[in-house]
């Protein structure tokens, strides 16, 4: 009796395990195809590109005028009249300023009338060393006599240049009284207004002008850029670019004109400087620019969106969309970024087409859904869409 109550106990619990095990295997066979069927990571991609990349240096530079003049007189007197306005455009030899000269032509006046007396005295005292050469020859006087009156006249002559020369002081401090641009440029603010007393050479200028026609850049680079500049420059003049404002996609344009002679041991830099024509005025002395220098152009570079670069612990990646649409870690190296794009030394083919967006979510074998918009059939992106802006051009030249 016991031995038929423990088989019964075997074969109940045997179909217990049974029934059991037929649930669970559906169960794990739904998880399964659940795992299968994990919907495809939303991505947009781009094109890996062959094509012509500058090699640039993008820095912060500081708008300088060409050539700038504090206005001071050389002269004292009452300013009677001011011919401009403070913020003027002025040219080379305009009217700026006049001086009160009524002092300075009754100088010149009496100046003259000097001269004029000195120079009638010394005619006299000549003609008298003539009389007196031909009676010493004749022995009528005495050779000290003649000495004499040949020394009053030698000492008139003197004299006479003497005067000529406060004639022309006379003359030039006359002209000082009206004080014109030495060149064409801007005027800034006035010091001085009309009626007041002016100093001759006071401490304070009485207008400062700044010639921004043309205008330069002072910007500075590291010193390891320097021989990669001075070996670029033996081919030409080196291409400067000067961004206003961020995001500006306009640049004015103008070439490298001086290397300093010295580099700056306490930051490791050298300084640099643009000359731009400034036709339009957009460069304004005092004003902070993105300088871009173009040192050259590496032609055939393989190019690749900037966004689709990432960063691991092995270095920089991207990842690729296959032609089964999975995802695929590929290890780049990257030569240099430059705006929206970066040049790629190794690790790509043009046709590649890589991730831009969505990397975030994805994992290696991952499957991918391409969205609609820019990049979505892996086009390379626009031309016209690639910022210019040397707030995105920050390239690192090797």
């Amino acid at each position: 009796m016991t031995r038929a109550v423990f088989r019964q106990s075997v074969t109940a619990a045997a179909w217990l395990a049974f029934c059991a095990l037929a649930f669970l295997v559906p169960a794990c066979g739904r998880k399964a195809d659940q795992s299968m069927k994990k919907p495809p990571v939303p991505v947009t991609v781009g094109t890996v590109t062959r094509k012509a990349m500058p090699v640039q240096i993008a820095v912060i530079g500081n708008v300088e005028p060409s050539s700038t003049v504090a206005v001071k007189a050389q002269i004292g007197g009452t300013l009677t009249k001011i011919h401009f306005t403070e913020g003027q455009d002025v040219r080379r030899g305009d009217l700026l300023f006049t001086i009160d000269p009524r002092p300075y032509e009754a100088a010149l006046r009496q100046a003259r009338a000097n001269l004029a007396r000195t120079t009638a005295q010394f005619d006299n005292a000549w003609a008298e060393e003539r009389r007196y050469a031909e009676l010493v020859n004749k022995g009528y006087v005495s050779q000290t006599q003649y000495d004499q009156v040949r020394t009053n006249a030698v000492a008139l002559e003197a004299t006479v240049f003497a005067d000529k020369a406060m004639v022309e002081n006379a003359k030039l401090n006359l002209d000082y009284c009206t004080i014109r641009s030495p060149f064409s440029g801007r005027t800034g603010s006035l010091v001085v207004y009309e009626g007041n007393l002016i100093k001759a050479n006071a401490d304070t200028p009485m207008v400062t002008i700044n010639q921004i026609q043309p205008v330069n850049v002072s910007f500075a680079v590291p010193e390891d850029n320097l021989s990669q500049i001075k070996s670029y420059m033996t081919g030409g003049a080196l291409k400067v670019e000067a961004f206003p404002s961020k995001g500006d996609r306009n640049p004015a344009t103008g070439h490298l004109s001086f290397i300093d002679n010295v580099v700056d041991t306490s930051t490791g830099t050298i300084k640099l400087k643009g000359s731009f024509d400034n036709r339009d005025k957009r460069l304004w002395p005092g004003q902070f620019v993105h300088v871009v220098l173009t040192l050259t152009v590496q032609d055939n570079a393989v190019v690749v969106p900037t966004h689709a670069v990432q960063t691991g612990q092995q270095g920089p990646f991207v990842f690729i969309v296959k032609d089964d649409l999975t995802a695929e870690v590929r290890p780049v190296v990257v030569s240099r970024t430059s705006g929206v794009e970066s040049v790629i030394q190794k690790g790509l083919m043009p046709g590649d087409k890589v991730v831009t967006d969505g990397q975030i979510r994805l994992t290696p074998g991952a499957r991918v859904e391409i969205k609609d918009g820019q990049g979505a059939k892996g086009e390379a992106p626009k031309a016209e869409d690639k910022a210019k802006s040397p707030a995105d051009a920050k390239d690192k030249v090797k």
